[in-house]
C-alpha cells in the first residue's frame, strides 16, 4: 500500500526534473509566456482601458528619475569618444571632421544603447522588485479578487510610460554627449570650436537622431515588458524577489545589445533620407 501510495509522485517530480534539464523548452515557454503578457497589453491598450494618473506616475518614475544618471553617462560617453577620435584625425590634418564623427556616433549608437541599459539597470529592476513583491505578499491575488486585471492595472501603465519615456531620455542625453564631445575636442586637443558644430551640420542627417531614438522605442519595450513579466511569475518569498530582479536586468540588457545589431543592420546599413 505505501508503494502504491508514492506511485505517483515519481513521475511528477521526473516531470519537474526533465522541464528544469531542458533548456530549449524552457526558452520557449518563456517566449511564449512574454508574447502573451505583450498581447494582453495591447488589447487594453486598444480598448482604451488606461488610467492616466498611474500613466503620468509611471512616467515621472521611469523616465524623469532616469534623467541624472542617464545624462552623466552620456556626457562622459562623449568625452570619450571624442578623446580616441581627434587625436586620430589629427594625424591625417582632419580634425575639423571631429564634431561629425563624434555626433554620428554619439546619435547612432552610443546614447541610445547606454540609454536603454541605465534605464533597464534604474527602472527595470525597479519594476521587477515592485511586481515580484506584490505577488509574493499575495496583492496580485487580491486585485483578481476584486475583478482588476494585473496588466491592465500594473503592466500596461509601465509599459506605455516606459516606450515614451526612454526616448525622451535619449534625446535629452543626445545634446549632452554631443556637447561631452565639444568640450574634450575643443579644450583638450585644441580643435577650433567653430569647426565642431559645422561639422556636425555638414556629414549628419536628422535620420541619423531619429533613427537612434526609434531604438530606444523598442528598448523601452524590452527592459519594461520583461520586468513586468519576472515580477509576475515570481514565487516563493524575498529570495525569489531578489533573483528576479537580478533576471530582468540581465535579461533585458541581453536582448538590448541583441536589439540594437539587428536594428542598426536593417536601419543604417543603406542611407535613410528624410
Amino acid at each position: 500500500m505505501a508503494e502504491q501510495g508514492n506511485a505517483p509522485a515519481a513521475p511528477a517530480r521526473d516531470t519537474a526534473r526533465a522541464r528544469r534539464r531542458d533548456p530549449l523548452s524552457a526558452f520557449f515557454v518563456y517566449v511564449g509566456e512574454v508574447s502573451i503578457l505583450l498581447w494582453q497589453t495591447l488589447r487594453f491598450l486598444a480598448r482604451g482601458e488606461l488610467d492616466l494618473s498611474d500613466l503620468l506616475t509611471q512616467m515621472a518614475q521611469i523616465g524623469v528619475n532616469s534623467v541624472p544618471i542617464a545624462l552623466l553617462t552620456a556626457l562622459a560617453s562623449g568625452a570619450v569618444i571624442s578623446l580616441y577620435f581627434t587625436p586620430f584625425l589629427k594625424q591625417y590634418n582632419e580634425a575639423i571632421l571631429s564634431g561629425g564623427f563624434v555626433t554620428l556616433a554619439v546619435a547612432r549608437e552610443l546614447v541610445p544603447v547606454l540609454t536603454g541599459v541605465v534605464v533597464s539597470a534604474r527602472a527595470g529592476s525597479q519594476i521587477a522588485a515592485e511586481l515580484a513583491t506584490m505577488k509574493v505578499t499575495e496583492q496580485i491575488d487580491a486585485l483578481r479578487s476584486l475583478a482588476v486585471s494585473p496588466v491592465q492595472y500594473l503592466v500596461l501603465p509601465r509599459i506605455l510610460a516606459a516606450v515614451i519615456m526612454v526616448p525622451v531620455v535619449c534625446a535629452i542625453a543626445d545634446a549632452v554627449g554631443i556637447f561631452g564631445g565639444f568640450l574634450v575636442a575643443a579644450f583638450v586637443d585644441g580643435v577650433p570650436p567653430g569647426t565642431y558644430p559645422r561639422s556636425i551640420q555638414e556629414f549628419l542627417l536628422p535620420s541619423d537622431f531619429l533613427l537612434g531614438m526609434v531604438k530606444t522605442v523598442v528598448f523601452g519595450l524590452i527592459l519594461s515588458l520583461i520586468g513586468c513579466h519576472q515580477g509576475l511569475r515570481t514565487q516563493g518569498g524575498a529570495t525569489e524577489v531578489g533573483r528576479a530582479t537580478t533576471n530582468a536586468v540581465v535579461v533585458s540588457i541581453v536582448l538590448i545589445y541583441i536589439t540594437n545589431f539587428i536594428l542598426a543592420y536593417v536601419m543604417f546599413q543603406k542611407p535613410i533620407t528624410f
